[in-house]
């Protein structure tokens, strides 16, 4: 496997740390006046997502991350699995519950998504920046209420809660960012 350097981090490098493969997430380069200079790294945890900072002497080295990010399509949910293709190589990948986290409330059949794999495994599913979800449950709508003053909870047909505008009702598609779990618009 590849080592990388101090000096090689860059934002985005995965990495092997505490034999868990990792994301730099910020790499900060400090020149104390006394003493030698080193790296503050903001790393993520691939596995757990956790976040950790840890500090590196120039000089160090890490083992590089024998990780693959594929673009898949999703198909379907068995109820315990969720099930991917690869639109290239026809290459179907099996994820269970527990690696989905998140990402199982934003996903609908046909989108596409990022999976990671490391040492041929599924680690993490990223879902589409926007989703197109359509309103299951949530309180009567309001008539004129465009201004977007207030919000109300919103069920979307994958189970997620939004909060979206008064004026949305049971029934609407409306556009969802995955990031930050806000209401973008209708659809």
């Amino acid at each position: 496997m590849v080592n990388y350097a101090i000096n090689q981090f860059k934002n985005g490098l995965k990495l092997i740390l505490d034999g868990n493969p990792c994301s730099i997430v910020n790499n900060e380069i400090v020149k104390p006046g006394k003493g030698q200079t080193f790296n503050r790294v903001k790393f993520k945890d691939l596995i757990t997502g956790k976040t950790l900072i840890k500090t590196f002497k120039s000089g160090e080295t890490l083992e590089g991350a024998d990780v693959m990010e594929l673009d898949l399509q999703y198909l379907y949910n068995d109820g315990n699995t969720w099930n991917f293709m690869d639109l290239d190589s026809f290459e179907q990948y099996t994820i269970d519950n527990a690696t989905m986290n998140d990402a199982k409330g934003y996903l609908v059949e046909q989108d596409m998504c990022t999976v990671t794999l490391w040492n041929d495994n599924p680690i993490s599913v990223i879902p589409p920046n926007h989703v197109i979800l359509e309103v299951l449950n949530t309180d009567p709508g309001l008539k004129g209420d465009t201004a977007g003053t207030g919000g109300k909870p919103a069920t979307m047909n994958t189970g997620v809660v939004v909060q979206v505008p008064l004026f949305v009702d049971i029934g609407d598609k409306v556009k969802v960012d995955t990031r930050t779990n806000e209401y973008v618009g209708r659809a």
